[in-house]
Order: C-alpha cells, then structure tokens, then sequence
C-alpha cells in the first residue's frame, strides 16, 4: 500500500510579490511556494518537489486515490485553524503563541525543583504572563527518562493549589497529566486546557474526561503510552511514522466526539526519540500541518541540545532552546511550549517585526 504526504516548502517573504505562486500555510503569517510530494510503500520512497503553479497540473496526473489524498492533505495544510477557546481566554492562531512551562516537581530536568513551592511558582508564573506568554502549562509529574511513577493524589497536590491561584489571577492554563483523575482535579481547579503526553491511552478513563470538558486538548507522540513513554522508540522513518501515528489517533478522537478544532498535534521532541530522529523530525515539522490540527511544538532545554552543543546543564541552553523555538515558528508552529517565555517571546516579537517590515499583513 502506498502512502502520500505532503510537506509545505519553499517560504517566501512576501507573498504580494508573486500572486498566485504561493499559498498561504494554515492561517499563519506564512506562505509556501512550493509542495513536497512524498509516496512510500514497504519498498521505496519517491519524491517530487513541485511549484504551487504547477500543483494542479501535477495532482491531475495521479491515479483517482492520490489525488483525492493530496487534495486531503492540501486542505488541511491551507486551512486556517480555529482560536483555542480556554474558558474566558480566545487563544488565537494566526500569529505564534508562547506557552510557558511551570514543573511542580521536586525532580524536574530544567529548574531542580524550585517551583515545588507553589508561592514561588505562581510568581514565576505571573512573571512569564507579564513577558507575554499566552497558557501557562502546569505539570506535576515529570515524564524525563527514568523519572519515578507517582500517585494521582499526590500530583494532584502539586497542581492544585498553583491552578487555583492562576486561574483567580485570570491565566490561561493547560494541565499537563496522563491521568483522568488529576484531569479532572484540575479542570475543576480553573485548568482549560489539557496536555496528554500519552494522546489519551495511558488512562482508560481520560477520553471521556476530555470530552466532557470540551477544552482544547493536545495529543503528543510517544512510542509508549505505558508507564515509560519513552521505550520502544524503533521507527522505519521517523517523519512518517509519527505521522501516521498522530493521523490515527487524532481520528479516533475526532470519532469520539472531540472536534478536529479542539485538538492539537506534538510530535514529541526527545520521547523515545535519537537525536537523529529528533533532527529529522524539526527539519520536516511543516508535514504535520497535514493532519489538519493547530500544531504545538516543544523541544526547550531537551537532551538533544546538549547534545548538539555540549551544554550538559539544562539551564545552559537557552541559546539552543530560542533557536529551535524560532525553526518551529518559521515551519508554520501555532503555539511552542517553552521555559523561558520572556526570552522567546521577544524573539517571537522581532521574528514578526521582520514580517511586517516586508508588508505580511494578516488576511
């Protein structure tokens, strides 16, 4: 069986320029003057790379099922996503989004446990919506290789009393939990928002849970959604598999009855991934806007920096972190998920000044 992807290439910088030779990528401020063209079966891969003024001509070429396949794919590349609705908060997407992080963990990676002391963690908090982040995304339990399994109460105690303090104060908050219980407790909190490293399976009862909030939920890839995400990360193509993968899922939850707008896609940066996969993965990152959901993108602080620039402390790679958030940003990320949200909110903002220099206006 032949499988066909699309990946959206070839950015310009300003679209009036060259009328009806670039389209414009999933309502973002970019636009794209060329289509990647990829057909994969067991055996070989075949590509094309193929200007937006000869798609037409092109996809008419295809046999009936890859032209109804790429007119799929291509929809969903083109069609602008919907503002995330969180409680009060219209979150919209047509401009990228800071989401900052806030670990309520004594074993956190990236800060050592400083925000387990939910005082301290709501002025980190409060700080990082001050410098421009959108969501605030409280987790309670880490998910780095190797971390220990917790109980539902006690992450529920973590996050609890830092939810309830945010949501008085008026944030936009995503919980960030496997579990349908610690879900629950924090939606209730004032979380609207939830972020499932697991895409709903770690927890049969976690579908519903979500369903019934009727907040935005993101699925993330992992190779696991037991309790290690991280094992069996093996891939025959890592690009296209955790593509497939997010494809089915995020149809099973649409056939559930959370609808395609609520729900956003993260191929999971460093989740039983190599750093080969992981480059890969970044380098091709505009081929998810193919699944037709808001696209969330997180790689802040992870191994693979370190790797790449022998920062072994997490806390030195600032630098790696901006960079890779501004490589989503410029592959059409709606939101990037981020520790250090007044450093990359600036460059978001110089990113988009440069956007308006050339005359990118919104449309």
């Amino acid at each position: 069986m032949t499988k066909i992807y699309l990946r959206p290439t070839g950015f310009v910088e300003n679209p009036q320029r060259h009328e009806g030779e670039c389209l414009r990528l999933a309502g973002t401020l970019l636009w794209f003057s060329h289509i990647e063209y990829v057909a994969r079966d067991v055996t070989s891969t075949q590509r094309h790379l193929v200007p937006v003024r000869e798609w037409d001509a092109f996809a008419a070429a295809l046999p009936q099922i890859g032209r109804a396949r790429c007119a799929l794919l291509l929809q969903r590349i083109i069609t602008p996503r919907n503002a995330l609705q969180m409680g009060a908060h219209t979150i919209r997407l047509d401009a990228p989004q800071v989401m900052a992080i806030i670990n309520t963990t004594p074993d956190s990676f990236s800060d050592g446990g400083k925000n387990l002391d939910p005082e301290i963690a709501a002025e980190t908090a409060a700080a990082m919506l001050r410098a421009g982040a959108s969501i605030i995304d409280i987790g309670g339990e880490s998910t780095r290789p190797n971390a220990p399994l917790i109980g539902e109460g006690e992450e529920l105690d973590r996050v609890v009393p830092l939810i309830r303090k945010l949501a008085k104060a008026g944030a936009a908050i995503s919980i960030d939990t496997r579990k349908a219980s610690v879900m629950e407790g924090a939606l209730q909190a004032g979380a609207t928002m939830i972020n499932d490293i697991s895409a709903l399976l770690y927890d049969e009862r976690a579908l519903e849970v979500a369903r019934n909030s009727n907040a935005p939920v993101v699925l993330m890839h992992a190779p696991s959604q037991g309790a290690d995400p991280h094992k069996d990360g093996v891939y025959d193509d890592v690009v296209y598999d955790v593509f497939d993968w997010l494809e089915q899922r995020v149809s099973e939850v649409e056939a559930a009855g959370i609808s395609r707008d609520k729900i956003l896609v993260d191929p999971g940066i460093g989740f039983g991934k190599s750093l080969a996969d992981n480059l890969a993965i970044i380098n091709n990152l505009a081929i998810y806007h193919g699944l037709g959901c808001a696209l969330l993108f997180g790689a802040s602080r992870k191994r693979l920096i370190g790797a790449l620039s022998n920062a072994e402390d997490a806390k030195g790679r600032l630098g790696g972190s901006i960079f890779l958030a501004m490589k989503a940003v410029e592959q059409g990320a709606h939101i990037v998920r981020v520790h250090d949200a007044a450093e990359t909110v600036q460059a978001i903002q110089v990113w988009r000044g440069l956007r308006d220099a050339v005359g990118v206006e919104l449309i």
